[in-house]
């Protein structure tokens, strides 16, 4: 579909915006969706983008008219009216990140929906169905106005080169508007600077100097190469990097504020330089004692254990700090299907390691992961037991031969012999 298209954002509830009605997916199946916005395709015909209700916004797309039974359209919720269509508000905590002394007053931009949508949930959510959860207001879950915007509930880049790579967005990213009118988003594979067109984009590759992302190299084995780079220094960077982290992340992404923050990025080293894989964030004083903040593998490197290796590198830096710690909350369904299988393995890891009783301290101070994590994990792999009046834990031969398996998949590890990095006291410094 061609993005110069006309489009036509509808703002009122007297039209079909916010309106439901069943729409036929691309298999043919029907079902019930949300009406975000209404545009003028290239043939003259309406095109409706719609939400499917129940499903990742990821899956959201622009259909014809002739796949939505409008004799079956309904009217807007009513707790939506007013909110343009954006999540209903809940109460924030009064809990402040810490800020630097004469720190401005920047905003977070992330999507209207918190948590990747409804569907996914955070691990304590999970454990605790029913009980409802209280939305973050610190770290990289700041909220900002502009999230109840229908507009941001819109896939607004149609598609980014990266490299070698094409990549579909998934999500809302607030790049320069003028940007959202190009069919394809040309962006620096080492500065990750965007570029509109293609003469543009050639004109800076032949001045662009960098072969790997700025700020101090801490860790290499074979062509696996992680950098660390501090939000203030690198501001730059960093906020690139946010906007192409917004395109996959629904839920939580810093772009103006990265100031409290580190990157750890992930990078492939080839003889052209060290080519972005992924990355995580965290915040150098975390009150709530994350570990990370922001995480994401690019689309283009999914499936290979990356994500895996990210939230192992994680927990090796906290390991080195000798704290626990773990992720903000929610986490986006992919990422919660990461962590639980990391987590899963990391404490029967420990727990098959071990000749002699083990308490939950001691697997939390062995994997640095926080109790609560540890505990959550156990009741999610059934090893809890009740016997004889105490709580024990029970290995069946079925659940160690999945771990076997699953470990036996995980070719590329985490080396701590090769790392060299040094934690820093940011609660101690005075200015980040």
């Amino acid at each position: 579909m061609s993005l110069h298209a006309k489009m036509k954002i509808v703002r009122d509830y007297g039209s079909l915006t916010l309106s439901r009605a069943p729409v036929k997916t691309s298999t043919g199946e029907e079902r019930a969706a949300e009406i975000l916005a209404t545009r003028t395709g290239a043939g003259g015909g309406t095109e409706y983008y719609v939400h499917y209700l129940e499903w990742n916004k990821r899956l959201d797309e622009w259909v014809s008219a002739d796949r939505v039974n409008l004799e079956l359209i309904k009217p807007p919720p009513t707790e939506e009216k007013g909110n343009l269509g954006g999540p209903k508000k809940q109460n924030k905590d009064n809990r402040k990140r810490k800020q630097p002394p004469g720190a401005a007053a920047t905003h977070t931009i992330t999507g209207a929906s918190v948590g990747s949508t409804a569907e996914s949930a955070s691990s304590t959510a999970a454990d605790s169905p029913g009980k409802k959860e209280k939305k973050q207001s610190t770290g990289s879950m700041r909220q900002h106005a502009a999230d109840d915007d229908v507009v941001t509930r819109m896939r607004n880049i149609e598609m980014i080169e990266l490299g070698k790579h094409l990549i579909k967005p998934w999500y809302f990213s607030p790049y320069p508007e003028v940007l959202t009118k190009v069919p394809l988003v040309r962006l620096c594979e080492f500065c990750l600077k965007f570029n509109r067109s293609e003469t543009s984009f050639k004109n800076h590759k032949r001045k662009c100097t960098l072969r790997h992302p700025p700020g101090n190299e801490i860790y290499r084995k074979d062509k696996l190469v992680f950098f660390e780079l501090d939000g203030r220094k690198h501001k730059d960077y960093c906020q690139n990097l946010c906007l192409i982290a917004k395109l996959f992340l629904d839920h939580k992404t810093l772009y103006h504020d990265t100031d409290p923050f580190l990157f750890y990025v992930m990078t492939e080293l080839d003889e052209y330089g060290c080519h972005l894989v992924g990355y995580f964030s965290k915040e150098k004083d975390s009150s709530e004692d994350y570990n990370v903040a922001c995480i994401l593998t690019l689309p283009s490197h999914q499936r290979k254990g990356y994500g895996k290796l990210l939230i192992e590198f994680s927990y090796e830096l906290s390991k080195i700090e000798g704290k626990t710690g773990s992720p903000e909350k929610p986490l986006s369904d992919l990422g919660l299907l990461s962590y639980r299988s990391y987590w899963s393995q990391a404490v029967l890891e420990v727990l098959l390691a071990q000749t002699d009783p083990v308490s939950i301290q001691e697997i939390s101070q062995l994997t640095s992961m926080t109790t609560e994590d540890v505990i959550s994990t156990m009741q999610h792999l059934g090893l809890v037991k009740y016997y004889k009046g105490q709580n024990c834990l029970c290995l069946t031969p079925e659940i160690i031969e999945s771990h076997t398996k699953s470990m036996a998949k995980r070719r590329v590890r985490i080396d701590p012999k090769h790392l060299r990095w040094t934690p820093i006291d940011w609660s101690k410094r005075g200015n980040w």
